[in-house]
């Protein structure tokens, strides 16, 4: 069995857009501005979608779903993790299961964690965790001007033949 890791970074910076939600990890978050992007600028889900996609050797969300292009604008990115997903698997590989560690110092995570693990497991049909970190005040993130997050995710394939 072939097995592939993969890792994804998004960051977005705040939106000065009053009525822009904000989305991470599929939940909208009713208090607060939402992030600048093309998409729903969901960063939690970006990162997923970038680590399967990466893993599976299919290059990053920016190639399949490009900022360029209208027909995402304001998407749902849980939808687009859907989409890779299905492109990896299209490909032979299998989700094992996703990672991912937000940073911001607000809003808190903890209180829809569960909801976000949820909505992004059942868009990749693998398990995904979510974590937050706090930014402790250190960088552009600790001055608030966005949010950052990683992932990893793990893809699995039968070689077929026995051999590795």
């Amino acid at each position: 069995m072939q097995v592939r890791v993969g890792l994804g970074v998004d960051l977005h910076p705040w939106s000065d857009d009053a009525d822009r939600d904000l989305v991470l990890g599929g939940v909208r978050f009713p208090e607060g501005r939402g992030l600048a992007g093309h998409s729903d600028a969901d960063a939690v889900a970006h990162a997923c979608a970038d680590a399967l996609l990466g893993a599976a050797g299919l290059g990053d969300i920016g190639q399949h779903f490009p900022d360029t292009d209208p027909a995402w604008a304001g998407a749902d990115s849980v939808a687009l993790l859907a989409e890779a997903t299905r492109r990896v698997r299209a490909e032979g590989w299998e989700p094992g299961n996703v990672d991912c560690s937000v940073v911001l110092d607000a809003p808190r995570l903890a209180p829809v964690r569960r909801e976000m693990a949820d909505r992004l497991t059942a868009a990749v049909g693998a398990p995904v965790t979510v974590t937050g970190r706090r930014t402790e005040g250190i960088g552009a993130l600790g001055r608030g001007e966005g949010v950052a997050a990683f992932a990893v995710a793990v893809v699995t394939r039968p070689t077929g033949d026995g051999a590795p």
